[in-house]
């Protein structure tokens, strides 16, 4: 539930102009208000499940998004029953300014390419149908001036080339590969949360430079109640993000019990000392492995 110091959970990531929303709980604009961040440029909205505390807020959001003149789809992604919940809930908001696009996961796993990035979504283990999602964005190789030079492809063809489109003219057929190197490392975030632990957590968070995870309870004597509500210790957690070997796991969907989550972190990094608890407004940008900030 919402505190007063604490909002519901979601997740905003932000990529070349476009913008990414997984949940929406109540409160959720209010937060992304406080960030100085605008909504409008929201363009795909992912929902984990139908639980009131990650869908709550999406009306609002919406109304907020056509009072700031959005007139661009806005894509809707989550479990089988998508239209119905959300068109149920927009009874209070007839007219949007937008139309609404769905998307309804009906697999175990489904992969979607959206805006420059890969978004894959992968069944977790709730009470009801819930989906985790990773986003990557790949990285292709260095563009090779001296390959393109030696196999005489003409300048005007080499942006083209590099973005990885196959030219062809005059007989002649022109491919990424010619000049382009191996293909570097990319940008991974993967979000996770209701669920228990299961391998297939694991295999997707696997190579992630972000794990945002749920620890839903830091005392050690509420392990059962894990097991029922179908969530996860923080423990339990940690030690998905250690057989995942990401980068960097953030702990969040702290159940209310958890006053001050900071108190559990040593036992949760004597597991996995990459896991972390993280407050509202955490942020974090992410560069390719060559860039530097600037």
């Amino acid at each position: 539930m919402p505190l007063p110091y604490r909002w519901l959970t979601s997740m905003y990531a932000r990529y070349n102009g476009s913008g990414l929303l997984i949940d929406c709980g109540e409160g959720t604009q209010i937060a992304i208000r406080k960030k100085g961040w605008s909504m409008k440029p929201i363009d795909v909205l992912c929902i984990t499940h139908f639980h009131a505390d990650h869908i709550s807020g999406l009306v609002g959001l919406l109304l907020s998004m056509g009072n700031a003149e959005r007139k661009e789809p806005l894509l809707i992604i989550g479990p089988k029953g998508l239209r119905r919940v959300v068109e149920s809930l927009c009874v209070v908001a007839p007219e949007l300014p937008f139309p609404l696009e769905f998307h309804e996961i009906t697999q175990p796993e489904e992969t979607f390419s959206l805006h420059g990035y890969t978004l894959t979504a992968f069944k977790l283990q709730h009470r009801v149908t819930c989906y985790g999602y990773s986003l990557s964005i790949a990285r292709a190789g260095k563009f090779s001036v001296e390959n393109a030079t030696a196999y005489e492809i003409p300048q005007r063809f080499w942006g083209r080339l590099q973005k990885g489109e196959t030219v062809c003219e005059d007989g002649k057929v022109y491919t990424p590969d010619m000049v382009l190197g191996p293909e570097r490392k990319g940008l991974k975030v993967t979000y996770c949360t209701d669920t228990r632990p299961i391998p297939s957590i694991v295999e997707h968070a696997r190579g992630s430079d972000l794990f945002i995870c749920e620890g839903m309870y830091g005392e050690k004597d509420k392990e059962e109640d894990a097991r029922k509500k179908k969530h996860m210790t923080f423990y339990e957690a940690a030690t998905l993000g250690k057989e995942a070997d990401v980068a960097e796991q953030w702990l969040t969907h702290y159940s209310p019990s958890v006053t001050y989550a900071d108190q559990y972190l040593e036992e949760v990094q004597k597991i996995f000392d990459r896991c972390t608890t993280v407050k509202d407004g955490k942020t974090k940008t992410l560069l390719f492995e060559d860039e530097e900030t600037t």
